[in-house]
């Protein structure tokens, strides 16, 4: 029997992964329950029994969610739909999202471990006390139960306000919408939000140091963290 070969126009077929599975069913529920912009979606503990998953899975489908601006998640008030796509739409997006987000780790590698050394060289008492009051709301969002998304993303603009460079600045600005997808995501990872304070803490203890080829490794660390996101590996 001659043997079948493979077309060469063909690739092999994904299997999708857990998450978009997850996703993709959570997008059925919210279209068979005809919820629209500011509905709540079940509790967290309600949809893991339901798909019969763990708590720690689900979540990773929500963050997906939560980046691509689905749904919003709060301490507290649980996740609220934003607006409802189609599941075509959310997968393509997603797509999207995964292959860039190298390029937005790349980049910021490139601008904040400078900044930061800057920072090292360049920061005023007053920029020291935005870096402390950063940590201090980051500290209290992840003790009430927060992901500490508020704290981080106030840490990163104070680095960067202590850093002196006009240039670079408006730079972050640029990168900043891309920046706020790892964050959250980053942020969604379990264990991660205490880890990441704690690579803060390095961070402004080499700035308040006046070290600067201290600060540009502790935030080299820092984002090759936060950049070791679930939504890059082939997880089933």
């Amino acid at each position: 029997m001659a043997e079948i070969k493979k077309p060469a126009g063909f690739a092999k077929v994904q299997r999708p992964r857990l998450y978009e599975q997850l996703m993709q069913q959570i997008l059925a529920f919210v279209e068979q329950e005809q919820l629209g912009p500011g509905d709540h979606l079940p509790a967290e503990r309600e949809l893991a029994d339901q798909l019969g998953v763990s708590r720690a899975t689900l979540a990773q489908a929500l963050v997906a969610l939560e980046v691509l601006g689905v749904i919003d998640v709060k301490h507290g008030t649980g996740a609220v739909l934003v607006y409802r796509p189609s599941v075509a739409t959310v997968l393509r997006e997603l797509r999207e999202h995964e292959n860039r987000l190298p390029e937005i780790v790349e980049a910021r590698s490139t601008l904040e471990v400078k900044l930061a050394s800057l920072a090292a060289q360049r920061r005023t008492d007053a920029d020291l006390k935005k870096i402390n009051q950063a940590l201090t709301v980051m500290s209290q969002e992840i003790k009430n139960g927060g992901r500490g998304e508020k704290g981080d993303e106030l840490f990163h603009e104070a680095i960067t306000g202590a850093a002196k460079s006009s240039v670079l600045q408006k730079l972050m600005t640029f990168i900043s919408e891309m920046v706020l997808e790892t964050r959250l995501e980053s942020l969604g990872q379990p264990g991660r939000p205490e880890r990441s304070l704690e690579s803060h803490r390095k961070i402004a203890e080499a700035i308040s140091d006046g070290d600067g080829e201290a600060a540009a490794v502790a935030m080299q660390e820092h984002i090759e963290l936060v950049s070791d996101v679930a939504l890059l590996k082939d997880s089933q």
